[in-house]
């Protein structure tokens, strides 16, 4: 029983440093060059966000709304399923995120966010599109290892947090829910790969 004592968290996690930079990698080669239009549409949702976010809202939800459609089907489904077998819940989750973002774009704007709230929201979203794919970079994995909103699961659930907080929607909090949970999965996974 004391061998159980010599286990660390990391331990159980299923893939290897090595297992996730190669599925970003091939992430990033398969798709080439979609990273360019994929960035420069987060770009323009977020732009959309800051200057008229009661005339974007319906747009960015349903553009969101197929980026977690491709999350479900791609990442999680297709990429993370070959060394995880917990991938086939989160693109559970994702696809309901999908759904939810889609079913969201026929209601009413709801009151706009708190101007803290959507500055918050809006530094999110920006963080997410400059600031997450230098990670890997900034860690010696390079550019192939970076993480995109709209390809991968971790950038797209922070954009999508950020865009969220910035819009005036009226369901706010059950559209944070899974994007919020599937990140904290996310960010610990990857924290356990960092003690590997």
């Amino acid at each position: 029983m004391s061998e159980w004592l010599t286990y660390r968290p990391s331990d159980f996690l299923m893939y290897s440093p090595r297992s996730w930079g190669r599925l970003l990698e091939g992430l990033h080669r398969d798709l080439w060059p979609a990273q360019l239009v994929v960035a420069m549409l987060a770009a323009a949702l977020l732009l959309a966000a800051w200057r008229r976010p009661r005339d974007a809202a319906r747009a960015v939800l349903g553009v969101l709304a197929l980026a977690w459609a491709w999350i479900a089907w791609d990442f999680y489904g297709t990429r993370l399923a070959q060394i995880s077998t917990g991938a086939v819940w989160m693109a559970a989750g994702a696809g309901l995120q999908a759904l939810l973002l889609a079913a969201s774009t026929s209601l009413k704007p709801g009151a706009d966010s708190h101007p803290a709230t959507r500055a918050a929201g809006l530094a999110l979203g920006a963080a997410a599109l400059l600031a997450w794919p230098l990670v890997a970079p900034s860690r010696g994995q390079g550019w192939l290892q970076a993480e995109l909103p709209g390809l991968t699961a971790d950038a797209t659930a922070l954009f999508t947090i950020g865009l969220l907080l910035a819009l005036p929607l009226r369901w706010r909090f059950v559209l944070l829910a899974i994007p919020g949970a599937l990140l904290a999965v996310g960010l610990t996974m990857q924290a356990l790969l960092l003690m590997r």
